[in-house]
């Protein structure tokens, strides 16, 4: 993955922008993406990526609300990389949200600061409840 310098802000994001409710989904797994379409709520964005830089310098990341980050994708990614970045290198606290792997990946996620882990069942059931937290009452 690319660093990006966290100086370079690029255009400042509006006050729109920052209301928008979007999410980042890390996976390529399309069962897993066609389960989670059907409870996405009306007015929130699905930013389905494998590769941070795809969404744009750091404070792009900033504007969403919340990151679901499947460990079940194989060389898609490096999810360790992904939380790497996200908490050392931008140093964004934004939720992540880890799906499946196995109690050694976990681990090494929970030391580098990923939120929260779940199955596939348990965070599609869970969803519900993000949204409504992360919604801001809007």
């Amino acid at each position: 993955m690319a660093s990006q310098d966290p100086s370079d802000t690029g255009q400042a994001p509006t006050i729109e922008s920052r209301m928008e409710r979007r999410f980042i989904v890390m996976t390529t797994r399309e069962g897993f993406l066609q389960a989670l379409d059907p409870l996405i709520p009306d007015g929130w964005t699905r930013v389905t990526v494998t590769d941070l830089d795809a969404i744009g310098p750091w404070n792009e990341i900033l504007l969403h609300r919340f990151m679901l980050l499947d460990l079940d994708d194989p060389g898609a990614f490096d999810p360790l990389d992904v939380i790497e970045t996200l908490r050392m290198e931008y140093q964004i606290n934004l939720p992540v949200f880890c799906l499946g792997g196995d109690a050694d990946l976990q681990g090494e996620m929970r030391l580098a600061r990923a939120d929260r882990f779940f199955t596939e069942a348990e965070l599609l059931e869970m969803l519900p409840r993000f949204f409504e937290l992360y919604g801001w009452g809007r």
